[in-house]
């Protein structure tokens, strides 16, 4: 398949020119260079930045060349396409140490250092042709080749100036910010395409328009949906926020966890754009997915697919046997879990208490809310009544429920799950 074939079955295709799908479609050895780029609004991306980065992985398995841009420059502007409000602008430490982050991220997914490829992937920084730019330089290079009414057009714009908040000039000149930058890449690293979320498209035929008006030649584009959920939330958020690709803000554990719970619309869906997988094999799966969907096997397959991906193989290891000890059989006798096992459960919040608090003999009601795995008796109360809640493997059904020292396990700790999704690990000392 050609590269736009692959990514239209995958799902992963929504916006393009004409010449952009008459240009990709064709089955020839004409190599190009494609950019997408990252604002360092914080120092690590999360899910929502799969998409670009694999479009970026799918570029460069086609045989052409990726560039990732970090916007050291345009994290100052901020960005209003999707926003319903101004973002607080960054400090100069606070941005570095974001762009460092992010870097480092993108390494791990595409190859910078060796340039021996003919292929090899390109890290780019806008600052390093922003910062001696001029601002009278800009107007006068930039501004006069597009019209107020080009911009004001764009729908990131119009939406803004109808609410509340309106839009500032700084906001207001980010498409032409972005714009240039497809312009500069398009001059000095011959790149013809820039890629993107679809909520990007302004600011990136701004850059064709620019490309066109100043130079007078072709430049491409296209974007990819943006990824929701079934339930109609948002994607890449749980209760605890967002899915980071750091493992240090989501645990691995976690972020398998993420993928594994996914509903079964959602995973037909996502094993398509997240993982490389081929097409047969992805029909088979879900075909046999919908034979046994109480074995989960299009869920277990997605998160060991990007985990892997994400956070290497000892990691998903390391998530799945987690996962076996937590949920694989919940008849087996918890005392199978060892000293060691206990401590090193990783996604579980571990809580140090006195043992004092355990020889008290405190009900459990208490003992859960004056170890504030719940925030009010009653909380606990109502998780207890709808049959949420396990200590050592075993439900509570009783609120009068009496904890002493038999709940401790190897004299030292006590296992909790709230939920279906949150263990607790007490810890005594």
């Amino acid at each position: 398949m050609t590269l736009i074939e692959e990514l239209k079955w995958r799902g992963m295709l929504h916006d393009y020119t004409p010449e952009t799908l008459n240009y990709l479609n064709k089955e020839n050895n004409e190599k190009l260079t494609g950019y997408i780029g990252f604002d360092p609004t914080s120092d690590s991306l999360h899910i929502g930045s799969l998409v670009p980065i694999l479009l970026l992985v799918h570029l460069q398995k086609a045989g052409h060349t990726p560039v990732a841009l970090i916007g050291g420059a345009t994290g100052m502007v901020g960005d209003p396409s999707g926003k319903s409000a101004e973002r607080n602008l960054l400090d100069e430490d606070t941005l570095q140490k974001n762009i460092r982050g992010i870097e480092k991220q993108l390494s791990q997914f595409l190859n910078f250092t060796n340039t021996q490829l003919p292929n090899a992937a390109k890290l780019v920084n806008n600052y390093d042709w922003f910062k001696n730019f001029s601002f009278i330089d800009f107007i006068r290079d930039v501004g006069k080749h597009l019209t107020v009414n080009y911009m004001m057009s764009k729908d990131s714009v119009k939406k803004r100036l109808e609410s509340d908040t309106g839009m500032s000039f700084t906001e207001f000149s980010y498409q032409l910010v972005q714009g240039y930058d497809f312009y500069y890449l398009h001059q000095h690293h011959n790149c013809t395409l820039q890629m993107g979320g679809s909520d990007q498209w302004g600011n990136i035929v701004t850059g064709l328009e620019l490309i066109r008006r100043k130079n007078g030649k072709n430049a491409y584009a296209f974007t990819c949906p943006l990824i929701t959920k079934a339930d109609g939330g948002k994607f890449g958020k749980s209760e605890n926020g967002n899915i980071w690709l750091d493992a240090t803000k989501t645990s691995p554990y976690d972020f398998y966890q993420f993928w594994l719970r996914a509903d079964v619309v959602d995973a037909e869906k996502w094993i398509k754009i997240f993982t490389f997988l081929p097409q047969h094999t992805i029909t088979n799966l879900i075909t046999n997915n919908k034979i046994k969907p109480e074995e989960k096997l299009l869920q277990k397959t997605l998160a060991a697919e990007l985990t892997t991906f994400v956070h290497g193989t000892q990691a998903l290891l390391a998530a799945v046997e987690t996962t076996a000890k937590l949920y694989g059989n919940t008849n087996a006798d918890i005392n199978s879990l060892s000293a060691t096992d206990l401590e090193t459960l990783e996604g579980i919040k571990l809580i140090t208490i006195p043992l004092s608090d355990v020889q008290q003999n405190p009900d459990v009601v208490s003992f859960l809310t004056n170890t504030s795995i719940f925030e009010s008796k009653g909380e606990a109360k109502k998780m207890i009544a709808n049959n949420g809640l396990q200590i050592n493997r075993k439900k509570v059904e009783n609120v009068h429920c009496i904890i002493d020292s038999t709940y401790l396990l190897h004299n030292q700790y006590i296992l909790i799950q709230k939920g279906k999704k949150h263990h607790y690990l007490i810890k005594t000392s």
